[in-house]
């Protein structure tokens, strides 16, 4: 075998369960070279002692409970090379209780290989694994039909298939690269053109190979970094923060100007951070990366970096998706689950289903009100809060999710399109806001060192007449006893002063208006070092979410008066019942403040 180059191409192989990927790939090994010196030799002689016929598969089954169930169970990586480069084989299991670690195995394909068996025909697998391989946006896809040896190499069948199998994949908006008619046990047209089949006059599997595409490289794509942590120094005084991560694409160098989602926060690269290796410049696609920033802001895990001068990342808490469920229950609109985008982890709903298909026939239904196991949705989930990514069309790398119910895995797919939510023009602004932020040479860090406790806004809720303002007012003059930077400010101060233009007598007036400037005059008093006390009637987890969205939700608490608690599903932070005097209620909010480290515990 001639020594090909070092560009590597993945490949996912895919199939129902015995209809030959194991053979195909141990023929495709062999016929290579590619397999360790005496490997294919100490098969054959293991088959022999056990009586067992020699197949290609045996050279794939590294584990004895794999040979003796006769299927594979996990998604094998393969290695080989042909004169042209070299090639890293993803074998997806076929069972469908495996069809999450063929999500999980695809995700990383440029190209797939899907067999199906020329004797035992299509099966509901071979339609469910087209399905996921398109909805994973692989395009390059080659049919092999296997096993043609037991149909006699029989043009027929092979035609018969071709042609029901191009028909469904047509539906579903795939064109295949190619079909080929193979035997893996035999090598037929794996290696090279088969005497058994001169009636085919296409490529081999391996020269198929070799005519697809390779993904642009990463590095050429906008920076994509999901903060997996945020570390902070410790030594001497240092208050720079290392922000960690492994790079999905592009590249990131020192003084690049870089922009998280979805707070929007800026800063400058100051320094790129590494472990036991020289210094470096940058960091790029595929590499764990970490860098510090020349003005220090507050970042949290689940953002994402990107470049100023790149495309931004999408920001929204509302997704049209296409999901494979996989969750022995149906996923359902009453039940909170979790959706997993980059690092980020929220908690999300089903808020509409505008189409569920079954993969293995494509029949549709759109009036149904669950999506149940191994069904295709087109759906729109909601997150509490907005998280960032890229439509699935843009970029691959940051626009697939996945959907976790009970600690484990329960479907994934990707992101078509994001929807309009509530907080849409106020993300806008705040992005435009922190933007322009003119920063102060006293950090946030610094007045919290200084003044001894943590800048945070306390929203104080509950009825009319429930003792919000007395509240508020205590707490004020307790925490000031005890040394704080604290103040108190009253609904009507925001409402008739900076909210006068917008303040109708009598009337609410645009109540998303008056949270907005409220949490904008409240950060104005954070990047102060303030502790703010504000006092509203009533808030509801749409209102927490428009201040939560201003200044971000590490930066805000809600204590609520009254044993009923929010008419809407949310739990605030702290809910205080009725039969509670001003006293104890300051003792329990001033508990709460310690536990979330707003000011320490012995004072």
């Amino acid at each position: 075998m001639t020594q090909g180059n070092n560009v590597q191409m993945n490949i996912v192989i895919a199939g129902h369960v015995d209809h030959g990927k194991s053979t195909v790939i141990g023929r495709m090994l062999a016929d290579t070279g590619s397999l360790p010196e005496g490997k294919l030799d100490q098969v054959r002689a293991l088959c022999q002692q056990n009586a067992k016929p020699f197949e290609y598969a045996f050279l794939l089954d590294a584990l004895k409970d794999e040979m003796a169930q006769g299927i594979t169970i996990d998604a094998a990586r393969i290695f080989f090379e042909t004169a042209k480069r070299h090639y890293l084989i993803i074998d997806a299991p076929g069972h469908i209780e495996f069809l999450k670690n063929m999500v999980t195995g695809a995700s990383h394909a440029e190209a797939a290989l899907l067999v199906i068996d020329a004797h035992e025909g299509i099966r509901e697998n071979s339609r469910r694994h087209g399905y996921m391989l398109s909805m994973l946006g692989i395009r390059q896809i080659a049919i092999l039909v296997n096993k043609m040896d037991l149909v006699r190499y029989d043009q027929r069948v092979f035609e018969s298939i071709r042609k029901e199998y191009t028909a469904f994949l047509s539906e579903i908006g795939v064109t295949p690269a190619g079909m080929i008619p193979v035997s893996g046990r035999e090598g037929d047209n794996i290696a090279s053109a088969s005497p058994n089949m001169p009636w085919y006059k296409g490529e081999s599997v391996l020269e198929f190979l070799d005519q697809f595409e390779k993904d642009p490289p990463l590095i050429d794509k906008p920076f994509r970094m999901p903060v997996q942590g945020v570390y902070k120094f410790t030594n001497e005084g240092d208050s720079r923060r290392i922000i960690a991560g492994t790079v999905d694409t592009g590249a990131l160098s020192v003084g690049d100007d870089v922009v998280f989602y979805p707070s929007g926060k800026h800063s400058r690269v100051a320094s790129i951070e590494s472990f036991n290796t020289d210094p470096k410049r940058s960091i790029q696609a595929g590499e764990h990366g970490a860098f510090t920033l020349e003005e220090q802001i507050y970042v949290t895990r689940g953002e994402m970096a990107t470049k100023v001068e790149e495309p931004p990342a999408k920001v929204t808490s509302r997704l049209r998706v296409s999901m494979f469920w996989m969750g022995r229950n149906p996923m359902v609109s009453d039940k909170q689950y979790l959706i997993k985008v980059g690092t980020a982890k929220v908690p999300c709903y089903l808020e509409e289903i505008l189409q569920v298909i079954d993969a293995s026939d494509l029949n549709a239904a759109s009036q149904k009100d669950c999506i149940e196991r191994h069904d295709v949705a087109e759906c729109v989930l909601r997150a509490k809060r907005a998280v960032a990514f890229d439509l699935i069309a843009d970029m691959a790398e940051t626009g697939r999710f996945v959907i976790v119910d009970d600690y484990e895995i329960r479907g994934g797919g990707i992101i078509r399109e994001a929807l309009p939510d509530r907080q849409e023009h106020i993300r806008q602004q705040v992005q435009i806001r922190n933007t322009k932020w003119e920063t102060s040479m006293i950090s946030r860090d610094k007045r919290a060192e200084k003044y001894n406790q943590r800048a945070t806004l306390v929203m104080i809720s509950g009825p009319r007449q429930s003792g919000k303002k007395a509240l508020a007012k205590a707490l004020e003059a307790r925490l000031f006893e005890d040394g704080k930077v604290v103040y108190f400010l009253g609904i009507g101060n925001v409402l008739y002063g900076v909210d006068a233009d917008i303040k109708i007598a009598g009337e609410e007036g645009d109540r998303d208006e008056h949270l907005r400037r409220l949490a904008e005059v409240s950060n104005l008093m954070l990047d102060a070092g303030v502790i703010l006390l504000v006092t509203a009637t009533e808030l509801s987890r749409a209102d927490m979410d428009t201040i939560e969205t201003v200044l971000g939700a590490e930066n805000t608490l809600c204590v609520w008066l009254g044993d009923d608690g929010p008419r809407d599903d949310w739990r605030p932070d702290l809910l205080l019942g009725d039969d509670q005097d001003t006293d104890q209620r300051v003792a329990q909010v001033k508990t709460l403040l310690q536990e979330r480290k707003v000011i320490y515990r012995w004072e």
